[in-house]
C-alpha cells in the first residue's frame, strides 16, 4: 500500500507539471501521450489526489489510469502527432537569365494566364500558319459577331470558310459552354446572315472536357442535346430583342444541318503550329533561330539598288570634284572602289536581316530598328563635313557603335547590317549624302 502511495505522489507531480501552461514544455514520459496535457490530465489528477488522502482510492486510480491510457493510445493511432521538424525549401537552380526574368513558363501554362482578347489574338496568329489552307483570316469577336470569332476564308471563289470559336475558361469546355454558340449558328444561318461553315472548331487553353469530346464525336447526340437545351440556353440568349422559339421552319432547319462539322482543337497542336509563325517568339520567348546565309551581291547593280548607288556616286563626286556615273570612273581610286563594294555587301546584309525579321517577328519590328538607328545617326548627318563622302563615313561609323540593345533582333544584328540600314534609309529617300 505504501508503494502505491509513493507512485501516486510521483504521478501527481508529473501531472501538475504537464497540466501547468507554463510548465507544459516539460514532457511527462510516465503518462500516456495525449492524457497529461489537457482536460483528461486534470481529471486523472483528481483521482491521484483522492488516492493520497485515502488508501481505498488507490484501486480506483489504477482503473482510471488504465482506461485513460487505452483511450489515449487509440487516439494516437487515429490522429498521429505532426512532426515538429523544420522544413527547408529546395531552392531552384538559378543562372544569369533566371535571376532577371524568373524561371521559364511552359507555353501550355502561359496560354492559361491570358485574357480572352489575348487568346483571340493568338488564334489569329495561329491561323496565319495555314496559308495553304486560307486566303485570308479575319477576327470578328465582339458585339455583333453573330457567333463567329476567327474566320478563315479558303482560296478561290467557292466561298468556303471555317470558324474558330474562342473560349478562354479556367477548365475544359463542357456541353453547357457551347449550346448558345451552336444556337447562334443555327439561327443566323436560318436568317441567311451567313452561310454554313465548312468546319466549326472550338479552341480553348484546356481543350474540350471528356463529356464534350464524346458529344462532338456523335453528331446525332449533339443535335439532340441542342434541341433539349434550346429553351434553357438559346431562346433568350441569341438576341436581347426577342425570344426565339425552336419550332416550325427553324426546327426543320436545325434538323437538316450537318452536325459533323463541329470539333475541338487540342491546345498543344495549336502551340506547335503557332511555332511556325513569325509571332511565336514575341508571344513565348525562347530566342530567335539562327540567321541563314545570304547570297553575295550580284556583279551588276540591280534596279532596287539604284537610289542608294546614285547617292554614293554623288558622294564620291563631291569628294573628287568631278562627275562619277559608273564604277569605271573610279578605276584609279582603289579605296573608293573597295568602299563601294563594301557598301553593296552591307546593303544586301541588311536586306537579308529585313527578310529574317519578316519571317520570325511581328510586322513592323525591322522598321522600328531602322527608326532607332536613324535617330542615332541624325547628329552626324546634321554636322559639318568636308564633303559627301566624309558624311557617309561618319554616319556609318556612328551606326556601327550605336548601342542597339533594346530590340528583339539585337542577337542577330551584324556590323554589316548597321551600315546596310544606312543605305536602306537612303534608298527609301529618308536622307542623302550631299547637301542640296
Amino acid at each position: 500500500m505504501e508503494h502505491a502511495w509513493l507512485a501516486g505522489r510521483r504521478c501527481m507531480s508529473h501531472i501538475q507539471r504537464a497540466t501547468n501552461p507554463i510548465a507544459s514544455r516539460c514532457r511527462c514520459s510516465t503518462l500516456p501521450m495525449g492524457v497529461a496535457q489537457g482536460v483528461r490530465g486534470r481529471v486523472l489528477f483528481g483521482h491521484v489526489r483522492r488516492a493520497l488522502q485515502s488508501p481505498r482510492h488507490v484501486f480506483k486510480l489504477a482503473s482510471a489510469w488504465r482506461a485513460y491510457g487505452t483511450e489515449a493510445k487509440a487516439a494516437e493511432r487515429v490522429t498521429p502527432v505532426a512532426s515538429a521538424a523544420i522544413l527547408t525549401p529546395r531552392a531552384p537552380r538559378s543562372d544569369a537569365s533566371t535571376t532577371q526574368t524568373g524561371l521559364p513558363v511552359a507555353p501550355i501554362d502561359r496560354i492559361r494566364t491570358w485574357s480572352g482578347e489575348d487568346w483571340e489574338d493568338f488564334i489569329c496568329e495561329w491561323a496565319t500558319s495555314l496559308e495553304e489552307k486560307y486566303e485570308r483570316v479575319e477576327r470578328c469577336g465582339g458585339a455583333g459577331d453573330m457567333g463567329r470569332d476567327v474566320i478563315g476564308f479558303s482560296h478561290g471563289t467557292s466561298g468556303d470558310w471555317d470558324n474558330y470559336q474562342c473560349k478562354h475558361y479556367a477548365s475544359g469546355l463542357t456541353p453547357s459552354d457551347i449550346w448558345l454558340e451552336l444556337g447562334k449558328l443555327v439561327y443566323y444561318t436560318w436568317q441567311c446572315a451567313y452561310t454554313m461553315p465548312r468546319r466549326y472548331e472550338f479552341v480553348s487553353p484546356l481543350g474540350a472536357g471528356t463529356k464534350l469530346s464524346n458529344l462532338l464525336r456523335d453528331p446525332a447526340k449533339l443535335r439532340e442535346g441542342l434541341i433539349d437545351n434550346w429553351e434553357r440556353y438559346c431562346s433568350s440568349g441569341i438576341t436581347s430583342t426577342t425570344t426565339i422559339a425552336l419550332e416550325g421552319a427553324l426546327l426543320d432547319h436545325l434538323k437538316n444541318l450537318d452536325f459533323a462539322i463541329f470539333g475541338s482543337l487540342p491546345p498543344l497542336s495549336l502551340i506547335e503550329q503557332h511555332a511556325t509563325t513569325r509571332y511565336h517568339t514575341a508571344r513565348f520567348g525562347g530566342g530567335l533561330p539562327m540567321r541563314p546565309d545570304f547570297d553575295a551581291p550580284p556583279e551588276a547593280v540591280g534596279a532596287k539598288e539604284a537610289p542608294y548607288v546614285s547617292a554614293l556616286w554623288a558622294a564620291y563626286a563631291d569628294h573628287l570634284s568631278y562627275e562619277i556615273n559608273d564604277l569605271s570612273d573610279l578605276h584609279d581610286r582603289a579605296d573608293l572602289t573597295e568602299h563601294f563594294d563594301d557598301s553593296r555587301y552591307e546593303f544586301f546584309s541588311a536586306e537579308a536581316l529585313k527578310a529574317f525579321s519578316r519571317d520570325t517577328l511581328p510586322e513592323g519590328e525591322f522598321e522600328r530598328l531602322q527608326e532607332e538607328l536613324h535617330f542615332g545617326i541624325k547628329t552626324e548627318l546634321r554636322s559639318s563635313h568636308s564633303d559627301g563622302y566624309g558624311r557617309v563615313l561618319a554616319a556609318v561609323k556612328m551606326a556601327n557603335i550605336l548601342p542597339l540593345t533594346n530590340h528583339a533582333l539585337v542577337t542577330r544584328i551584324s556590323v554589316q547590317d548597321r551600315g546596310g540600314m544606312c543605305h536602306q534609309l537612303v534608298n527609301e529617300g529618308r536622307f542623302g549624302w550631299v547637301s542640296e
